[in-house]
């Protein structure tokens, strides 16, 4: 089934220390960005991607996308102050009708059969994230002492991608625009109009680049995937 996808693309990443977008560093002499469009770019069911990107980031965006290739469908819109507002602007550049996804730049890792379960879930639910279960016990604190232990075999780390219907991530949006509401993700959003969110369980690869110390994980993602002959 053909979908949409959105990859906000204008962060700064300040927690990777970098001195320009985390996005256009290089993992494994290529930029993370074209990593995680590469995914999307072989899928023959990806019926376009939309980036929202900040402007001074879009000379470079063009000749990456020309260098490496791309030949999916690219639509170019601003990105805004917060993630949030940058997929809100995406969404209402993306074509009406469908699933479409919302998923981080900064996850290069993600594969094709999560991708293609998730479209299926949101077809039938309207909703669906990728996650896994969390290994570590869970605790609450505060003030320094712990208060809680969790149980944990009900709790999952949510990831991206995140699928939903076209129709209901932008209602989601404006109601969250309205009413002056933050979420952590795009699902928080939904999960608002009591929109029920269906998890489909991803792989404890799909990890976020977000500090350098995630640079030396990915490094050996790659090389794992290499040693079973997956496409990098």
């Amino acid at each position: 089934m053909a979908y949409q996808v959105i990859i906000p693309a204008a962060g700064q990443g300040k927690r990777m220390g970098a001195q320009k977008n985390k996005l256009l560093l290089k993992l494994d002499g290529i930029p993370v960005l074209i990593h995680t469009l590469r995914v999307f770019d072989r899928d023959p069911e990806c019926g376009g991607i939309i980036l929202a990107i900040h402007p001074h980031d879009k000379e470079e965006l063009l000749k990456l996308l020309d260098e490496y290739s791309i030949q999916q469908e690219i639509s170019l819109v601003a990105g805004g102050k917060e993630r949030q507002h940058s997929v809100y602007n995406a969404a209402k550049a993306a074509k009406p009708e469908g699933i479409i996804l919302v998923h981080d730049g900064a996850r290069p890792f993600i594969e094709t059969n999560t991708i293609h379960e998730l479209i299926n879930k949101a077809s039938s639910m309207g909703a669906a994230v990728a996650a896994v279960q969390v290994k570590d016990t869970m605790k609450i604190a505060k003030n320094g002492l712990v208060t809680e232990t969790v149980e944990r075999s009900s709790l999952w780390a949510v990831q991206t991608p995140q699928a939903f219907r076209v129709s209901t991530l932008i209602k989601a949006h404006q109601a969250a625009e309205q009413e002056g509401f933050s979420g952590t993700d795009d699902a928080s959003l939904v999960e608002r109009l009591n929109i029920d969110v269906a998890i489909v369980e991803g792989t404890y690869d799909n990890i976020k680049l977000t500090t350098p110390e995630d640079l030396y994980f990915a490094e050996a993602i790659i090389q794992k995937r290499r040693r079973v002959g997956n496409k990098i």
